[in-house]
């Protein structure tokens, strides 16, 4: 059930300067589903992170890097054109639904043209989940509770490429329980009194029903069945550098199989990204990376029983998966 309340949004201080950019705030991983009145939970939606800029006589598009992707989401530049404001920033979602309404991260991917794919950029869709920005004022320092009354009424209700992503009012424990038998990624926890922070922190959550992150592709293995892929190399950040992580060898279709080679046997390099010695291995330039669900870590940072679930260009670097002290970001 969606979270409604039936109090007036604060008065704002005069007019305030748009932001040509805003880091996103970044959800921590935590196990369990925090509890109390203070926590609002909603989906984890599997798809791009985007922040739709809306100005006079233009949208745009940025990615959670900072890279204009605007071209590459026509329908959502065309309906931000059809919302009822002068000036916004909307932090959200892009994803390709399935036949059963679930974000897939793979149909996203085959979308925006990277491989062959069946699905046209029109099946893209933007779930709003913040608003940072409205009509000359910066909603940033108001608490998550008020920017939500501010989002509501411009995208609930809409079935175009722009959507709200709805607030499910719950036992956090017995809505992740759901998400997890629904196949869902996962859900987002967010503390309702807290402002707009940029970068990572405990006020936003994610608790997932697996683990996955990105990593980049360093090379692969060929199959035993010619044409085809037997195993992606992957790499995580380690403060500048690039550090192998293992490979995963599942996750694709046979006819994926043979694209994903053919893609990245125009891409080999002899000068591998990764100190990594492997007889049957074909480097290649590290520009691609791979999205990847996975159970644990060995003890040595590789990943256990890691499986492909899509890919995406390197240009937007902050998704990589990097390392910190320990194994885990």
């Amino acid at each position: 059930m969606a979270r409604t309340s039936s109090k007036k949004p604060l008065a704002l201080a005069p007019s305030d300067p748009m932001p040509a950019r805003i880091d996103p705030c970044l959800a921590t991983l935590v196990d369990k589903p925090p509890k109390g009145p203070d926590w609002a939970y909603e989906v984890k939606w599997d798809g791009y992170r985007i922040a739709v800029h809306i100005e006079p006589g233009r949208a745009r598009i940025l990615t959670r890097g900072g890279y204009d992707w605007t071209e590459r989401f026509p329908t959502i530049v065309d309906d931000a054109r059809r919302l009822a404001v002068k000036t916004a920033i909307l932090d959200g979602e892009a994803v390709v639904l399935d036949d059963q309404g679930r974000s897939d991260f793979g149909m996203l991917q085959r979308a925006l043209g990277r491989l062959p794919s069946p699905y046209e950029a029109g099946a893209i869709v933007f779930y709003a989940f913040d608003l940072l920005y409205l009509d000359g004022r910066d909603l940033r320092r108001l608490p998550l509770g008020e920017r939500r009354r501010r989002l509501e009424p411009l995208v609930a209700g809409r079935e175009g490429a722009i959507r709200l992503s709805e607030e499910v009012q719950a036992d956090g424990d017995e809505f992740f329980r759901v998400a997890c038998a629904h196949g869902l990624e996962g859900i987002i926890a967010k503390h309702v009194e807290k402002p707009y922070r940029s970068g990572r922190g405990e006020w936003w959550q994610k608790i997932t029903c697996k683990r996955r992150d990105s990593f980049v592709i360093v090379g692969f293995e060929p199959s035993t069945v010619p044409g085809h892929l037997g195993r992606l190399l992957l790499a995580a950040r380690r403060g500048d550098e690039l550090v192998y992580v293992g490979g995963c060898g599942t996750g694709w279709s046979n006819e994926l199989s043979r694209e994903l080679r053919k893609l990245l046997e125009g891409m080999a390099t002899k000068s591998p990204a990764v100190a990594l010695r492997r007889k049957a291995a074909v480097f290649v330039e590290p520009v691609l990376v791979a999205e990847v669900e996975y159970r644990a870590w060995t003890d040595d940072g590789k990943l256990r029983h890691a499986s492909f679930k899509g890919i995406r260009s390197r240009e937007d670097e902050a998704a990589v998966f990097q390392f910190s002290k320990g194994i885990e970001e």
